[in-house]
Order: structure tokens, then sequence, then C-alpha cells
């Protein structure tokens, strides 16, 4: 069975950074899939959220400041606001 080209590109560029500088490829901004750019900005969320063998979660404002200074860098600035927006409409 063939995956989904949508699900190889989560798979395959999710840890690629907005301003370069990631892997697999070093890809940039636009460059990287739209659904890879959102599953990087859930997935840094969960893993600072969840607690993990190398860190303890932290609370929903501290993975959000990260998320801010993130936003341009490694995550996408416009989803990013998009996703921060969500999560306080929800406080």
């Amino acid at each position: 069975a063939r995956m989904s080209p949508i699900v190889v590109n989560i798979i395959r560029y999710h840890h690629e950074h907005y301003q370069g500088g990631g892997y697999p490829d070093n890809l940039s901004g636009k460059e990287i899939p739209v659904e890879a750019r959102i599953v990087a900005i859930a997935d840094t969320y969960d893993a600072l959220t969840s607690t993990r063998p190398y860190n303890e979660p932290r609370s929903r404002e501290t993975a959000m400041g990260i998320l801010r200074e993130q936003c341009g860098k490694d995550l996408d600035p416009e989803l990013t606001g998009l996703f921060l927006n969500i999560l306080e409409k929800q406080e």
C-alpha cells in the first residue's frame, strides 16, 4: 500500500525550519509543504507540553511563549499566529 503524498510530506518535512537549516533537505519558507509546516507547530507544542524522557511538561503559557519566539524562525509565522489565536480563544 502506498501512503498519501500529504502523509509523506508530513513525515519527510516536519523538521524543516522556516528560515532554513532544518532537515532532511534544508528547505525554507513556502518551499516546505503547508501540511508539514502545520504539523511542525503542533509537534513543537506537543513536545513542550507533554512529559518526555528528557523534559518535564511546560505550562501552556510557557509553551505559547516559546512558539512566539520560534515564530518566523523555525515555524511559519502566519500559521503559528493562527495556532496561537486558537489557543488564546480557549482560555
